[in-house]
């Protein structure tokens, strides 16, 4: 065992895979309701002869081999744990004190002890009695996708083939050649995955996904009666919200309908990467409905919810967790919830490659905010976005690379030098008087008034129309003098 992990996870405390117990007595009888959660869950390690604070006690050396043999025998019990398990616990010594590692790996049935199913939810074992979460669990547990459920009954007139063109233009423009530019209609529903057969009664048919998808709403609901996205501003009323929108039709109008409450709410600031300006409302939000749309499980009664708030905006779907863990760039492993919808998006170019969407997340949010991203991969897997409406990523880039050009006046209020403006319009020849006002934190008019005087001093001119043209800076241009 690596003793400098043991003791940071030892400050750390208990968690969702982490459980200690103090046995001072012997083996407690809540030792194997976490066992079943573990087995339930992610799995984790269990240390006996440590308090819940993480401090060691240790065990007696005389009371070890007892100890190990007793719960051996007790997981092999199937009245204890149902079905039952084979552990081998590892005595291990820290700072001269011996205890019990016990590691549970994470089970592909449910287990219950002593006839009650438990769940690991943070650090606690929770009993689970209601159907609804027992289904999930087993749900989670099978090596299956929901969304290639067949359903032989749906026919053609229950799907919206007239959304068909756009799909095909969709995928064309993202890729000049795309196979779908010029198959049938029943060769591009093939060929996405859309038709299925059912393994048990051998019938054929259009599949979960296909419904979702591309299903008429009164189908959608048929087959999964609980789907549905609620989009909410919550920014005045915070108790109920500022503005609503239910969506409960397929996921390809589903997401133009959330993508334009999004962009109804929140700002598009200006970001420019390269010399082209991107909008970094757009990649986020793209990235945060797709996701909550792709990979959400379709049979779990929770409601998916896509909030803005005043500090913040997030996303919650059902989901068949994998860790439970926070989710970053670095930890991250693509594992698709629903593979069949994820590779219809990323041909219609709604979606990226598996792991793409984690990245520019975190790369594009600390840009649009000033903060990372928060992504939560739980039975309601989660991503928050950290929002403030006076951060601009521009005007702290510019203020940073300029930071010797800036003459402090009166009360700390700055003015930039001519030459300021020069140097940011030669690197960035498109940007307009307005945008450069919000770059630089002036008004349009006292922008106007200094691109004025650099023009009259010959230092800059306009080339081409109003709105397509560019900025041309003179090359050995001389210092002016800063006005206010």
């Amino acid at each position: 065992m690596d003793m400098l992990n043991f003791k940071t996870m030892l400050a750390v405390g208990e968690t969702v895979g982490v459980e200690f117990k103090r046995c001072g007595n012997g083996i407690s009888a809540d030792t194997y309701e976490t066992v079943c959660s573990f087995l339930n869950r992610f799995g984790g390690d269990i240390y006996l002869g440590v308090e819940n604070n993480g401090e060691i006690i240790g065990l007696t050396e005389k009371a070890i081999p007892g100890m190990i043999k007793n719960f051996i025998a007790m997981v092999s019990n199937p009245d204890i744990i149902s079905p039952t398990v084979f552990l081998a616990p590892k005595v291990i010594e820290y700072e001269g004190k011996q205890i019990i590692q016990i590691h549970v790996p994470p089970s592909s049935e449910v287990h219950s002890c002593k006839k009650v199913i438990y769940d690991r939810v943070y650090d606690a074992d929770v009993k689970v009695t209601a159907t609804g979460q027992i289904a999930q669990m087993y749900i989670r547990k099978q090596n299956i996708y929901t969304e290639k459920r067949v359903f032989p009954y749906v026919k053609d007139e229950d799907l919206r083939f007239d959304l068909l063109p756009r799909i095909r233009q969709m995928a064309v423009n993202r890729q000049p050649g795309h196979p779908w530019g010029n198959m049938s209609d029943a060769e591009l529903l093939q060929s996405a995955g859309l038709i299925g057969e059912d393994a048990d009664t051998g019938k054929k048919g259009y599949n979960l996904a296909a419904v979702m998808l591309l299903g008429r709403d009164h189908v959608i609901k048929d087959v999964s009666p609980v789907y549905r996205t609620d989009a909410l501003l919550r920014k005045v009323n915070v108790d109920r919200y500022d503005d609503r929108l239910i969506v409960e039709t397929n996921l390809i109008d589903s997401y133009d309908l959330l993508v334009q409450f999004a962009e109804k709410h929140l700002l598009d600031k200006f970001y420019l990467e390269g010399y082209q300006r991107l909008s970094l409302r757009g990649v986020i939000v793209r990235e945060m409905i797709s996701n909550t749309l792709i990979h959400r499980e379709f049979t779990s009664s929770l409601t998916a919810r896509f909030i803005i708030e005043k500090e913040r905006m997030f996303t919650e779907n059902a989901n068949r967790a994998d860790t439970g863990d926070y989710i970053t760039p670095d930890n991250y492993r693509p594992n698709p919830k629903n593979p069949v919808i994820a590779a219809f998006f990323r041909n219609i170019w709604l979606a990226d490659e598996l792991g793409s969407g984690v990245r520019k997340l975190f790369h594009y949010v600390s840009k649009y905010s000033g903060e990372n991203p928060e992504m939560v991969d739980g039975d309601v897997f989660r991503v928050v976005v950290p929002l403030d409406d006076g951060y601009s990523f521009e005007t702290e880039k510019f203020k940073a690379q300029n930071k010797a050009q800036i003459k402090h006046i009166g009360n700390g209020e700055c003015a930039l030098f001519e030459e300021s403006i020069l140097e940011y319009l030669k690197n960035h020849p498109t940007t307009t008087q307005k945008e450069l006002a919000d770059v630089i934190g002036k008004t349009r008019r006292g922008v106007q008034e200094a691109i004025a005087r650099l023009k009259e001093k010959g230092l800059l001119k306009r080339e081409g129309a109003r709105k397509n043209g560019r900025w041309v800076v003179v090359d050995k241009f001389k210092s002016s003098k800063c006005k206010s």
